[in-house]
């Protein structure tokens, strides 16, 4: 369990400090959009895999690209501001669990369901107007 917590702690260190390195630290203006929506480091921390996400979908592509171009110089500069004794190679993935969501919603819709009623705004746990004034 120990592990994991470490894991977790490690992903969630290397996911703020690529962020802020990306956004501060990094002169090509089109990868300071960039978000990182998460990290999954391996237990050996040879390799890390870099999920990240823009604004505007079909720039993604083209982010990537930039983002492997850079990555060696991102690795470096995150050895030089965190402490683990291994820094791990870093794979950019784009993110696509938000366009996967976007898939879902648009089937829930043509299915009649609401965002409303996904959200739980429409259902009344069965309570009436008029069990409230007893």
């Amino acid at each position: 369990m120990s592990s994991n917590l470490r894991m977790s702690r490690i992903n969630k260190q290397l996911q703020r400090e690529i962020a802020l390195i990306l956004e501060s630290k990094i002169k090509k203006e089109s990868v300071k959009g960039t978000i990182i929506t998460g990290v999954d480091c391996s237990k050996d921390l040879e390799k890390a895999r870099v999920y990240f996400t823009a604004l505007e979908s079909h720039k993604r592509p083209g982010i990537l690209k930039e983002l492997n171009e850079i990555k060696g110089a991102i690795r470096g500069l995150l050895g030089q501001t965190i402490k683990l004794r291994r820094v791990p190679a870093l794979e950019f993935v784009i993110d696509k669990s938000e366009d996967y969501g976007a898939k879902i919603d648009k089937i829930l819709d043509g299915l009649g369901f609401s965002s409303d009623y996904r959200q739980g705004n429409d259902y009344d746990y069965g309570e009436s107007d008029d069990d409230a004034d007893e």
